[in-house]
């Protein structure tokens, strides 16, 4: 284990199993560092390999040439055979089918559940990971900046939404971290509202919900704003002012030591405050990394603490059925024991294009 890097040293010790078993795609990618639709990883005591077939071999091996990965040509089978040594593997249980857990058994293995120390692993991010998430939230606000002067009126949502996601692309992002969600008027008012053919008025609030991938990892941001201003929206700008401010709290005082219920409690408590507490109907935040929606969790429940390190989101909403929704979300990571925004340049506050 001593050319092993410490991520591999540290979650195969954790995993208490004579192996590591890996199928799950992103996992895969945090294991070996590279990208691929299919695979397997068996890490062990002496190595770790990645099996990949004739679709992703060449450009394996290519790229982990020198690494602690040895890339074997093979796909399921080949990987099967060279577990059957191990008899103990531990295996994502989340992530793995009961006919994958039955195959395993009927090679002989016991299995054991290794997604803990993936979720330990995951929670602190290296500071190339927080680079690659930083990149990825460069390039959606950037994204949204070239955005605005292209929205007029009459586009539909999906088109709005198209046009962000090519530009994020045109920028570098490998693709989108999540579908957009795209809300014009009363459509903002559901969380996770599916984009679709709603046309854009003048006096239209805007709610759009978007991030994308660099190098794997993910970024996650909420603009809420004015398609003009119609003089009917003074309820939009005082919620929207609110909800600023809701979010604001939270960046101005989460610290580390802190819980992610304790968090939540920063923006709850204040839009409790304000009497809209039961218009945000969802968590204040999650994790960021590889999926969009990693740990630690910012909820009402949430028992994970916050360390310097860690990635989530800071997304406060108010949702009044059929009238408005309002979300302001950056993506934040602790430094210095603080919470410090990736997102800055867009603006936050009520905008009027």
């Amino acid at each position: 284990m001593d050319m092993y890097p410490e991520k591999l040293r540290k979650l195969y010790t954790e995993a208490g199993a004579d192996a590591v078993f890996v199928e799950c795609d992103f996992l895969r990618r945090y294991l070996t560092d590279f990208y691929s639709t299919d695979g397997f990883v068996l890490l062990t005591a002496e190595k770790c390999r990645f099996f990949a077939d004739l679709r992703y071999f060449e450009a394996a091996e290519k790229q982990l040439r020198g690494s602690a990965i040895e890339v074997v040509s093979g796909g399921y089978r080949e990987a099967l055979e060279a577990a059957k040594p191990y008899h103990t593997l531990a295996v994502p249980y989340p992530f793995v089918s009961v006919s994958a857990l039955r195959l395993y058994e009927k090679d002989g293995h016991e299995t054991v559940d290794c997604m803990p120390a993936f979720k330990r692993a995951m929670l602190v991010k290296t500071e190339g990971e927080l680079a690659r998430i930083q990149r990825a939230c460069e390039i959606a606000e950037d994204g949204f900046n070239l955005l605005l002067p292209e929205i007029k009126e009459g586009m539909t949502e999906s088109e709005v939404a198209a046009l962000l996601e090519y530009n994020m692309r045109k920028l570098g992002a490998s693709g989108v971290s999540f579908d957009t969600i795209c809300a014009f008027g009363e459509n903002g008012s559901v969380p996770h509202y599916e984009t679709g053919a709603r046309r854009l008025k003048f006096g239209d609030p805007v709610l759009i919900d978007f991030g994308c991938k660099y190098e794997g990892y993910c970024s996650d941001i909420t603009r809420t704003f004015l398609f003009g201003d119609d003089g009917q929206h003074e309820d939009f700008k005082r919620v929207h002012e609110i909800v600023l401010t809701a979010h604001e709290l939270v960046k101005e005082k989460t610290v580390a030591g802190m819980s992610g219920k304790q968090a939540d409690a920063i923006a709850r408590d204040y839009l409790r405050e304000k009497g809209l507490a039961e218009y945000f109907t969802h968590s204040l935040g999650h994790g960021i990394g590889l999926q969009i929606h990693e740990y630690p969790v910012l909820s009402p429940n949430g028992e994970d603490i916050l360390e310097n390190g860690m990635v989530f989101s800071d997304e406060p909403g108010v949702y009044i059925a059929g009238k408005l929704g309002i979300r302001i979300e950056d993506s934040l990571f602790m430094k210095d024991g603080k919470a410090v925004s990736f997102m800055t340049r867009t603006s936050r506050k009520a905008l009027i294009l």
